[in-house]
């Protein structure tokens, strides 16, 4: 488990918890909207949460970084010396969130020396908490249960008629004509939020998941890499690398990831990995 005490996990898990039923309460009122950049939106309810999250982790780890979405300051702490930084992403999904859709999520995560170790993610419309890392497991709960182990399943090889892979709305735009015409036998399915894409995929529901068009940054990454590893997942980039979280590997000024990004069992990654990278050179030649 990694270095914090059951009560400061139990703590950990009611703040996200408490997070994520908040955000379903605001979601029923008027909320404001406002752009970031292009196709880069933020709510009232983003910056509300980010706020109750950033003072809980700050409050509880005073000695440990804490960066968080909607606090552009807090990103200094990725190079201010830290060994742990918590990585807060106070709506994962906020498209889907202001369309009304369920798919989106509050997510935690841990960077420990730059290696993703721990992470929480909090389905607000199903009420459903997953958490753990690597050496310790994961987990299951509600905001009103006690957690329970959760066992990865591994989904059937891919097959001419079985290939589920998922993908994002803007990836699937740019890359997904090129996709099926290399791979014939994918079968594209999409939601919102990066998490809950992991989560699909250790549950067994997809085989892998591919994100190539390089917005994602480390408060999306940290919770699921680290749940996604725990469960025995494969995450590389489209030349079978893994993924890292250090600083050479991130853009300075917005922590975006540089690499294109696989999660997924070791037998999708082996038979498409390389037919993926194929794809994307086609469509980017």
């Amino acid at each position: 488990m990694p270095n914090f005490s059951p009560s400061q996990e139990h703590q950990i898990r009611q703040a996200v918890c408490q997070a994520g039923q908040k955000a379903v309460q605001l979601a029923a009122q008027r909320f404001q909207i406002s752009q970031k950049g292009p196709d880069d939106f933020v709510t009232s309810v983003d910056q509300t949460l980010d706020r109750q999250l950033t003072a809980q982790f700050a409050n509880w780890f005073p000695e440990d970084g804490v960066i968080s979405e909607e606090n552009s300051a807090s990103r200094k702490e990725f190079d201010g010396g830290a060994n742990r930084l918590w990585l807060i992403d106070p709506l994962d999904g906020t498209d889907d969130f202001i369309q009304g859709k369920p798919d989106y999520a509050v997510m935690v995560g841990l960077l420990q020396d730059h290696q993703p170790v721990a992470g929480w993610v909090y389905l607000p419309a199903q009420d459903q908490l997953y958490f753990g890392g690597c050496g310790w497991g994961l987990f299951q709960s509600s905001h009103d249960t006690a957690p329970h182990e959760l066992s990865p399943r591994e989904p059937a090889k891919p097959a001419s008629n079985f290939c589920p892979l998922l993908i994002g709305y803007k990836d699937e735009r740019n890359y997904g004509t090129v996709i099926h015409q290399v791979i014939p036998e994918a079968q594209f399915h999409s939601l919102g939020s990066f998490g809950y894409k992991v989560m699909e995929v250790i549950q067994g529901r997809a085989g892998l998941y591919l994100y190539l068009n390089g917005r994602v940054k480390l408060w999306d990454t940290t919770g699921p890499v680290a749940l996604a590893q725990a469960a025995g997942l494969v995450c590389c980039d489209l030349d079978g690398q893994p993924i890292k979280f250090t600083a050479e590997f991130v853009e300075p000024n917005t922590l975006a990831h540089k690499q294109p990004i696989l999660i997924g069992w070791p037998h999708y990654i082996e038979s498409l990995q390389p037919r993926l990278a194929e794809a994307v050179a086609l469509a980017t030649a």
